[in-house]
């Protein structure tokens, strides 16, 4: 078996440490250097001649870097591992930027995934690894080399296993989010042993405006979960909370598996509709400063999770209970 190799690109030191950590390995040293112009480069700093490696770089906006230029330096290094020999290269991205764009829904429309997907393999990128992109088929579909996008799932399951809440309803705030909430339902069932209500908020987006009064589902009375991929403004959670409020939930729980926060969104969090926020560290929540909004919100963390699937990838060993599917 090839030597394990693991970088962390510096825009996502702290969390490269974190799975460094899990995996019972260090992080391989690189070097990421700054040109008075702006340009930059990164290198690894011992050999990486026949290794298999992974470099962890989160493709976010912020809060020094864009997700373009994040993206830039991912892709600058993966090209400098492959010249300096790597067997193979493994892009892990706990959270993949342009990956909702990815289908034309106007005019001449770009298909940025697609875009996305080959600038990776044009540096010689053999594997991507994400956490819940919006749309897991049309991300598979977009990549010749294997695409891998693993699910937060299991880390939600494990939070909803010690609430003391019965009953328990998990309600998808879109349409595109129904099998993301069937398959966290199905999963939280078996680890409660017991019938987990379901619900459905309808929204609609046109020109950037949401809408939609639609809400079926069995929450009376329940402690509902609202479940999506992301939280952006927080519009759409806060729909669909007081949607369920209005339908007889008695507490409004959302699990979210990328905080991004953006303007608004602790306006949001802090909606009396909603009870509280789960959120994974793919992104690490330094856009909320009020306290407020803090105090509702919980983050779990991802480390355990990728060190998982880097450590059965790198042994050749099967992920099927980690994935999307």
């Amino acid at each position: 078996m090839s030597s394990l190799a693991l970088f962390a690109l510096n825009a996502t030191a702290d969390l490269g440490a974190n799975i460094a950590r899990e995996l019972w390995v260090s992080l391989a040293p690189h070097e990421e250097r700054e040109f008075e112009d702006g340009e930059h480069k990164a290198r690894p700093l011992d050999s990486v001649d026949g290794a298999d490696a992974y470099v962890i770089q989160s493709l976010h906006s912020g809060p020094t870097q864009s997700a373009a230029d994040k993206l830039c330096r991912l892709l600058f290094f993966a090209g400098a591992l492959k010249d300096a020999g790597a067997a193979r290269v493994t892009a892990v991205t706990p959270y993949l930027c342009y990956a909702r764009k990815d289908r034309r829904t106007k005019a001449r429309d770009p298909v940025t995934t697609r875009y996305l997907a080959q600038m990776f393999e044009s540096v010689g990128i053999d594997r991507v690894v994400t956490l819940d992109v919006h749309n897991p088929a049309a991300f598979e579909n977009a990549f010749r080399c294997p695409a891998i996008t693993a699910t937060a799932t299991p880390l939600f399951v494990e939070y909803a296993k010690k609430l003391h809440d019965k009953p328990l309803a998990v309600i998808s705030p879109d349409t595109g989010g129904a099998k993301r909430a069937d398959l966290f339902r199905e999963a939280l069932e078996a680890a409660r042993g017991e019938s987990i209500g379901k619900g459905f908020a309808e929204k609609r987006r046109s020109s950037g405006v949401v809408s939609g009064d639609l809400f079926v589902g069995e929450v009376e009375g329940a402690t509902a979960l609202i479940i999506d991929d992301l939280i952006s403004t927080g519009t759409t959670l806060v729909r669909a909370a007081k949607a369920a409020r209005k339908a007889g939930a008695q507490r409004v729980l959302a699990v979210v598996a990328h905080g991004l926060f953006m303007p608004g969104a602790e306006k949001a969090i802090c909606d009396p509709a909603l009870d509280g926020l789960v959120v994974t560290d793919s992104v690490p929540p330094f856009r909320l400063t009020s306290g407020k909004a803090q105090e509702k919100v919980e983050v779990l963390s991802v480390a355990p999770l990728f060190a998982e699937i880097i450590r059965r990838l790198h042994a050749g060993r099967p992920l099927l209970d980690l994935l999307i599917l």
